[in-house]
């Protein structure tokens, strides 16, 4: 991997950390900020997506920022822990609902990339 596309995922990565653990802090609930920010980043994805931008700008958002804001592994924890302390129905309400969210809003993001 060259040098500068290396550089250019880990400053979009930064980015998208902090702006995740910005979430966290924001919203104090557990599961829902992982939710919104899984959505958030399917439709940013979705858009990158729809408008094919240049290759450093994609690396950049979305490998790095996408990449690092959004995160499959604090859902599934998040997703185990809602079973075991609230019941098997709030961690399939939680799985099922993100992932149709998720999906609905990749799908937007492509939808509204295809008009601009």
């Amino acid at each position: 991997m060259a040098l500068v596309s290396a550089l250019t995922v880990g400053i979009g990565g930064a980015v998208g950390a902090v702006s995740r653990y910005a979430v966290g802090l924001a919203v104090e609930r557990r599961a829902l900020d992982t939710a919104a920010v899984n959505v958030a980043g399917s439709f940013v994805l979705g858009v990158l997506v729809g408008i094919t931008p240049a290759n450093s700008v994609a690396l950049a958002i979305g490998v790095g920022f996408c990449g690092a804001f959004t995160t499959f592994s604090s859902f599934a924890v998040e997703t185990v822990s809602l079973a075991e302390d609230d019941g098997i129905r709030s961690a399939a309400v939680n799985a099922v609902g993100t992932l149709v969210a998720a999906l609905a809003a990749a799908l937007a993001g492509v939808a509204l990339a295809g008009t601009v």
